[in-house]
């Protein structure tokens, strides 16, 4: 399905993307919510689900932001106007939402964080902010205004008064309404200021934007991990200095060619962002109701098991699980799960087909595991609970 308009997937990287914002008129012709908006009230009662109420005229504070799980007595006591149901990671128990992040595979899908919905009444916003991810604004139902601003930075003032980050100065460059099917796209750091026309929703496509703090702490994890422990420090060229406590240039050396050599090896960098990115967003959940007795079969299913199922079944990726793969030289990784996979070259079909899809047809696995190699790497995924069944 073609979600850029007349602007190519191309086009769109090239000019757009974490450059300028993008409105997409009818980017989903007709198109209608995947959950009404009881339902989206419903899944804010459950403790396993991330929720947020924000209220622009909160009964302790102005832009006050409340937390779920929340209980049918809370909705009770909201007014009717100016306040917004957000719910995070809808694509971790709605299969249909786990199904539209597919669209947008014009970006690597190991960028993409969640699906969050926004449910507003009329006048409900969540303040002037900006987002340090890129996002995709889908309306879903209803009409919302969209105001766009300025390139902001953490040196931009906000509020006081609330633990929101809601600019105190907007400066306004561009608006629009958006109908069911128009989509907005806004790159990092862009100012934006949605208020709803009526009740509305709203999907929220971000991305992962991992921190450099992140990155490093997972390179360190990576370095730390694949250390000789009977490798240390040298230094069989030490010179007498003229100060014992000086840290020398020559040790600091010493130091930065060890730190080289570990950036230099594809398979730790590899290592590095396969495993972050690939780690679940809720990693305890498992959104779709399964047997019992088939998750604790998971761990005794043995390749033969595998191989009889596949002649006559399809199978699925948990919503939860998330894929992704290197391939570098003659070093190949899968990883799934923050769970690093060493592959062949000969299992990189494989790969393939299972990071681009989240069903899979039971006998076209059979034919892409006719060596060993891959049917270890898919028996692994399976005893790892990444698929179950499809009826």
């Amino acid at each position: 399905m073609d979600i850029l308009g007349n602007i190519s997937k191309e086009q769109f990287l090239k000019e757009y993307w974490q450059k300028k914002p993008l409105l997409i008129r009818q980017a989903y012709p007709n198109f209608e919510p995947l959950i009404p908006a009881d339902e989206l009230a419903g899944m804010s009662l459950e403790e396993e689900i991330e929720s947020r109420i924000i209220m622009e005229n909160g009964p302790d504070s102005h832009w006050q932001p409340l937390t779920g799980p929340f209980t049918e007595e809370t909705f009770s006591t909201l007014p009717e106007d100016k306040w917004t149901l957000l719910i995070q990671g809808v694509d971790q128990w709605v299969p249909e939402a786990a199904d539209l992040l597919q669209d947008f595979n014009f970006i690597p899908n190991w960028r993409i964080d969640d699906l969050m919905i926004s449910f507003a009444t009329d006048g409900g916003s969540v303040g002037p902010h900006y987002d340090q991810y890129d996002v995709f604004l889908l309306q879903a139902e209803g009409q919302r205004e969209w105001r766009v601003g300025q390139m902001c930075s953490l040196d931009d003032k906000c509020l006081e008064g609330t633990p929101l980050r809601i600019l105190a100065e907007f400066e306004e460059s561009d608006r629009w309404v958006l109908e069911p099917g128009d989509m907005l796209y806004l790159p990092p750091c862009l100012a934006h200021y949605g208020i709803s026309q009526g009740n509305c929703q709203t999907y929220s496509i971000g991305f992962r934007a991992p921190t450099k703090t992140e990155l490093m702490h997972s390179l360190i994890d990576q370095i730390a991990a694949n250390c000789d422990d009977d490798s240390r420090y040298q230094d069989p060229d030490l010179k007498l200095q003229e100060h014992c406590g000086e840290i020398s240039e020559n040790a600091l050396q010493q130091v930065r060619d060890f730190m080289t050599q570990a950036l230099a090896d594809p398979v730790l960098l590899g290592d590095t962002i396969g495993k972050l990115m690939t780690e679940a967003k809720y990693p305890q959940e498992h959104p779709q109701e399964r047997d019992d007795s088939e998750q604790e079969d998971k761990a005794f299913y043995q390749l033969s098991d595998l191989k009889f199922d596949l002649q006559s079944i399809d199978i699925q990726r948990e919503l939860h699980s998330r894929f992704a793969f290197n391939s570098h030289q003659d070093n190949h990784s899968f990883y799934a799960g923050g769970k690093a996979h060493p592959i062949t070259e000969d299992s990189l079909a494989l790969a393939k087909y299972l990071t681009e899809q989240r069903q899979y047809n039971g006998r076209q696995l059979q034919t892409l595991c006719e060596n060993r190699d891959n049917e270890k790497l898919l028996l692994n995924l399976w005893q790892d609970g990444h698929f179950f069944s499809g009826e």
